[in-house]
């Protein structure tokens, strides 16, 4: 009777076979294939919902995984939104911390010389090294496991958007006032002084004096015209305005003698406003009108101001330290100084 039943429970799987059906498995609840959605498997299971081949990219030894190529895509483009400094500075991608430039500065002296007279040796330019200081820039948001566990919860964009917002806010702070320690130095954190190109040591930058301390003297535009002039030529081409919101709020009602203002609209979509025919972008971190305050700065920031990053934004997922949430800790190493001393000048508000 045993072989009997064998025999019968045999013929029956054969007959599937041959049938060439799939195996039927009963549907697990909130499951979906896999493919966009691995990384999001990840967030909300940990590493049994995520494939490899998924990822950008391994981490280093320190754990964690490399954020998918369309959430740092997403992330650039709001930093680019709400911290300005970024678009207009240079940035270059570096594969580790200990980036360094050389700048030439000095030129090459020449001299005339009769045509049997000696040839002295003219001058030699000279290098000066630039070594950004960086550190790593971090967040850490937290969402609850019911939350993440939510199937219509869109993980993906929301861990954008956190990461985006603690990224632009530390990022346009340091790039305008960071001291350098552990993250990037800001322009203004820089050494000034009065002097032009041709006498200022390397790595200051040099400043316009408004005439009154805390406020534009007698024609403002006047002030406004030197400081761009004092900005050679070279520089000029592609230079910007930057300053916040309420130092632009008073230089939008500036008229010149004729009334006219100098302040110009923009009259396309996507093109910035100008102030004497140059681009003006909003930082807020820059500093309100004060005494001694260095509230305004014009300057071509491509060729005056470097920001050095590694490529890639590392994510560790967390569901331990602080349960019942789940941490995302996502880091990313960033640094940034001027890096050209003469393609930067700042208005000054004082007497002198």
């Amino acid at each position: 009777m045993i072989e009997v039943k064998a025999d019968a429970l045999e013929a029956s799987f054969e007959a599937v076979e041959n049938a060439g059906l799939p195996p039927v498995r009963p549907m697990l609840a909130g499951g979906r294939p896999l493919g966009s959605a691995a990384f999001e498997g990840f967030l909300r299971a940990g590493s049994g919902g995520v494939e490899m081949k998924a990822l950008s990219g391994a981490s280093d030894a320190a754990g964690g995984y490399a954020v998918p190529e369309e959430i740092d895509a997403r992330i650039d483009a709001t930093l680019k939104a709400v911290s300005p400094i970024r678009a207009i500075a240079n940035v270059v991608k570096v594969g580790s911390s200990g980036y360094r430039k050389l700048v030439a500065s000095g030129g090459i002296a020449s001299g005339w010389a009769a045509e049997t007279a000696a040839r002295t040796e003219t001058a030699t330019p000279t290098f000066n090294e630039v070594a950004p200081p960086s550190g790593d820039l971090y967040a850490n948001p937290a969402a609850s496991q019911a939350m993440l566990d939510d199937a219509a919860f869109d993980v993906e964009e929301w861990l954008a958007q956190e990461i985006a917002r603690e990224f632009a806010a530390a990022e346009g702070s340091a790039f305008v006032n960071g001291n350098g320690t552990n993250k990037p130095r800001g322009f203004l954190a820089t050494a000034t002084a009065a002097t032009g190109d041709a006498a200022r040591a390397f790595g200051t930058l040099q400043y316009v004096a408004s005439g009154a301390a805390g406020a534009f003297a007698a024609n403002p535009e006047d002030k406004l015209i030197d400081l761009v002039q004092s900005l050679r030529a070279p520089y000029r081409q592609g230079a910007s305005w930057v300053m916040n919101s309420a130092t632009l709020a008073r230089i939008r009602k500036f008229k010149t003698i004729d009334g006219a203002f100098l302040w110009a609209p923009s009259l396309a979509a996507g093109q910035p406003a100008t102030l004497l025919g140059y681009p003006v972008v909003e930082a807020e971190d820059m500093p309100d009108i004060a005494a001694n305050s260095l509230s305004i700065a014009f300057g071509n920031f491509k060729a005056g101001y470097l920001i050095a990053e590694r490529g890639e934004t590392q994510v560790l997922r967390d569901p331990y330290s602080n349960k019942p949430f789940v941490h995302f800790y996502a880091t990313k190493r960033v640094g940034g100084m001027v890096s050209n001393s003469e393609a930067i000048k700042l208005l000054k508000f004082a007497a002198s």
